[in-house]
This record gives structure tokens, sequence and C-alpha cells, in this order.
């Protein structure tokens, strides 16, 4: 018998223009043991059905049609007292969500909040739970877990704030797990590491699964059964070895046909450097005691040294924590840092606020949560002209609208959708409306900062063809840093692998793939290659 069997879902929202179709007569089952995956392009109402399965949906907003039936071990969720729900939730049911930054709370301390899971659906003590926290933290490959269980969510990268999530929903170990997007800010290493995790408790409890992920190299790691949304509707279903060796959609071939390929243009020989540091360094001081004294710091970039040039990408890679987003704030002057700093032969490391304001035009960033970095209050043409309304504010109101339109047709999405609020899309879709406020203003210099994470094989192929199409017309610059090593070796003329906020090894892109020298370097490059065998593996079953 199933543990969760969906029929005839209909998830509709009243927005202001209108009822809005979230997923429409989706039907798909959960098996004890095994893994459904929903696969889908971002908006396609993966996360939507999922998130009803729990009624965490927001209402009034959101609600589903009469026939809609949902059950759980045979209960009909979409039927249950509110009293019954909570006793599923977090226990019976637990969910690992996308984007932690926003899940996990700002001023609660790891411990408490991971505690908090066990007091509530154990009935333990919160002595006794705070105890449990470091070995659940270890569980999820976090390396120091004393100090991160003693910090707040901001002080964790964004890998670091997904184990966090992951040792929450595994902490009372659940009959059911979804897990939406579980591996979406973690780099390979860590990847295959939580990946074998989620699968070694799933045999160890019989636990099923449901997994929300746009990326099908996880899908041929861990599903056993997937389910293909396109547009809020199921166009196909069976097993993982079916659906990934024979796949009988139009569309569904268009998923797994679609992985980001070729090489950028090359960099002309007369191109200037962009920006340029040597000997980098950003160190945060480790306060203790009452009187806070500083005992320590933490080396987040130590030493660096880089440069890059018109139309060319610098790609960074590393483990969650390596230093790479320090990297990237630090060149912006977003960030304290240590060491000289050239843009287009300007000194800029010492330059003051008021100094920077003309440059900030020419050096946007696109940062890697795409919904802390999006105002709720505004809608996503207003965030999307923003920079504008700063730097260009000689343009009239019919101007700044058509640049906004042309801005979202570059990153593929509907103009249309420049009168609807962040919250309304999906985390792929945020992402893509935080690439067109960085491009509307055709800066020199990118901080890309993992712009991938969120969105699914198709729109990563069309966001890299896209920015190298860019870069080839503007001689743009770009800082890369991402864990996809796929998109990575696409889009980057040379690469930094950075450990322990230092540089491990560089060097041209074809060149460290083919033969890196260090042994970091070289579990990284099989860490991806065993993903990509694990889908092969899928297939060939």
């Amino acid at each position: 018998m199933s543990l969760l069997q969906v029929r005839r879902l209909d998830v509709f929202f009243d927005t202001p223009d209108g009822r809005l179709v979230g997923a429409q007569d989706i039907a798909f089952s959960v098996e004890p043991g095994r893994t459904t995956a929903l696969v889908g392009e971002s908006g396609s109402g993966k996360t939507v059905s999922a998130m009803s399965v729990l009624q965490l949906l927001p209402y009034p907003v959101a609600g589903h049609s009469p026939d809609s039936e949902i059950f759980w071990k045979g209960q009909d969720l979409l039927k249950a007292p509110a009293k019954a729900l909570r006793s599923i939730r977090g226990n019976e049911i637990s969910m690992i969500f996308q984007e932690p930054q926003i899940s996990l709370n700002p001023v609660q301390r790891i411990d408490r909040q991971v505690a908090e899971i066990l007091v509530t659906h154990q009935g333990i003590d919160w002595r006794s739970a705070r105890e449990q926290v470091p070995d659940l933290l270890v569980d999820v490959g976090l390396t120091d877990p004393d100090r991160q269980a003693r910090a707040y969510p901001h002080q964790l990268s964004g890998g670091q704030r997904q184990r966090v999530m992951i040792a929450m929903a595994l902490a009372n170990d659940p009959d059911l797990l979804i897990a939406d997007e579980p591996t979406t800010a973690l780099d390979v290493t860590i990847q295959a590491q939580i990946l074998e995790l989620l699968r070694e408790k799933q045999r160890e409890r019989n636990m099923a699964m449901l997994l929300i992920t746009h990326d099908l190299d996880v899908v041929g790691a861990m599903a056993d059964d997937i389910v293909v949304m396109e547009k809020g509707r199921v166009v196909e279903t069976g097993t993982a070895q079916n659906i990934l060796s024979a796949p009988r959609h139009p569309y569904t071939r268009m998923l797994i046909d679609s992985q980001p390929s070729g090489n950028p243009a090359p960099v002309s020989a007369e191109a200037k450097p962009v920006i340029e540091t040597r000997e980098l360094r950003v160190h945060f001081p480790i306060f203790a005691g009452v009187l806070k004294t500083q005992i320590g710091s933490v080396k987040a970039v130590d030493g660096v040294n880089l440069q890059i040039r018109e139309g060319e990408t610098l790609g960074i890679v590393g483990e969650s924590g390596s230093g790479k987003s320090t990297l990237g704030l630090a060149l912006l002057r977003l960030l304290s840092a240590e060491g000289p700093i050239s843009y287009l032969g300007q000194s800029i490391d010492g330059a003051s606020p008021a100094a920077m304001v003309p440059l900030r035009r020419e050096m946007q960033v696109v940062f890697q949560d795409p919904f802390s970095s999006l105002s709720p209050r505004m809608t996503v043409g207003e965030i999307v002209g923003e920079g504008l309304s700063v730097h260009a504010r000689g343009l009239d109101a019919t101007t700044v609208e058509t640049r906004v339109i042309g801005a979202l047709e570059m990153v593929g999405l509907d103009p249309a959708a420049r009168h609807r609020f962040p919250h309304e899309f999906s985390g792929g879709q945020r992402q893509r409306i935080a690439v067109a406020r960085a491009l509307i203003l055709e800066p020199k210099l990118i901080i890309l900062d993992e712009p991938t994470s969120a969105l699914d094989m198709t729109v990563q192929a069309q966001l890299v063809d896209l920015l190298r199409g860019l870069q080839a017309r503007l001689g743009l610059a770009y800082l890369f840093i991402s864990h996809d090593l796929k998109v990575v070796r696409a889009m980057s003329h040379r690469i930094l692998v950075m450990r322990n906020g230092k540089v491990v090894e560089s060097g041209e892109t074809d060149n460290l793939f083919a033969d890196p020298r260090e042994p970091y370097t070289r579990a990284l490059l099989r860490a991806a290659t065993e993903l990509a065998v694990d889908e092969a593996a899928a297939v060939r079953q």
C-alpha cells in the first residue's frame, strides 16, 4: 500500500489579476522505501504540489478544488483537522525547504533551532536536545559542529545553512521526507555526501522520499520513480530507468538533452584588466567572554591573487565555506579587506563610499539567494528598474519600462511578470529576476554568485548562452562562483580552486579539467563524475 497518494490535485491562487492555476489534475504516489522525483522547469508546479501535502500553502491566497485528494496512510490530509496535521508535520512527514536563508530564524542560534525540533516532537528537555545537535550537524557534513551550533544563520555559508536544514528534517527519522532541491546550494563533494546520507537513512528506516529537483544527475542517483511536470500538469510518469533511457514525451526528452555545453569566446590579446588584486585578505574576528575579547579570527580569504580582463570569465570553485562569496563581495568593496584592489587601472581599495557610487553601475552582483535579495514590497518591474532610478535618473518612464521589458526577455521571463511580486514566483524564476536586475545597467564587471543554482537544466543552458553572448558583444568581465562544474566549464576561461580561504590551484579551464595537480581538485572532479555515473547507471539498469 502506498504511503502517500495524490489524486486529482488542483491548486489555485487568487491574485488581483484573477485566479492563477498553480497545478492541475496532479496524480502520483510514493511507496515505502522508494524515492519519487518531481521533475520539471521552474514554475511547473513541483513545489506547489509538494507543499499541498502538508497544507503549507498560504491561506487564504491558495486553495484546492473539491475533488482533490491527498491520502497519507489512508487518511485524507485535505480533510484532516489541524491537530492531526500538526502531529504529522515534522514527525511522520518532514520537509527540506528550498531556501534555507528564509527558512531559518535569523535571530536564533543554530543549536536552538535544531534542538526545537527534538523538543517539539520527542518531548525531551532542552538540555538533552542541545547535546544531540553537534552529532546531527556532523551527520550532514559540517566539520566544526560546536562552533557552527553556536552560530547565527547569517554567519554560515549558503551550503552550510542548507545542511542545517537537512539535519533538522532528519532529526526525527520521518517516514516520508519531502526534499525540495536539497542539494541546490551544495558543492559537488558535499552533494555526494548528502545524497549518500539520504540513501543511508532511507535504507535504515525504509523511509520514503519525495524529491523535487531540476538536477537530472541527482535524479539519476536517487530516484526510483519520476513524475515529469510542465506548466502545472503531469506529462509523463514511470520508473527512473524507463524515463531516463526511453522518454516518451517531447518535453521530457528536451529536459534530458538540456546540458550547458560549449566554451566562451576567446579573450582578445589586447584585452585590458578590469579588476585585479594581490594578497587579498578578509579576516573575521572571533570574540568570546562577557567582555567580548578577541580570541582569534576566521581567515575567510587569505592571500588571494587574481586578474580578470575584458571579455574574460574567471571561475571560482570550492566547497561551501571556502571563501568564494566573501572574495566576490570584497572585490566589490562590500566587505572590508586588506590588500590592493584595482578597477580599470584605478585603485579602489582605499576609496570612500561616496567615491564608489559612480562605479556601482559598472560593478554589479547577482547574489546566491534570490529571495532574500529581492524586496517583497516591490513589483518585479520596480526591482529590475531600480538601478536605473539610481544611476540613470534622466530616463523617462517609457524608456525605463522598455528597458525593464528587454531585461526580462533576455532572461526568459514574460514581460507581463513585471506587475507581480517576488513571492508569486518559483525559486528559479526569482533567480532570473536577480540576473535581469544586474544586466539592465550594462555593467563592465558582474560578480555571479551561484547564478544557476536555483535554475533547471534548460534555463541553465539558456542563461549560459545568454551570458556568453553578452560577454562577447559587450566585453563583460565575469567572476563566476559556482559549485556546478559543468556550468563552470562552459562559462570560464580560467578557474581558481579555493579551500579554507586560499587558492590551492589555478589554470586554464581545459588544462585544469584534463590534468588537475592538487588532490583537492581531483576530489572535486571525481565527485562530479560520480554523480554523472550514477545517472548513467540508472539509465542502464
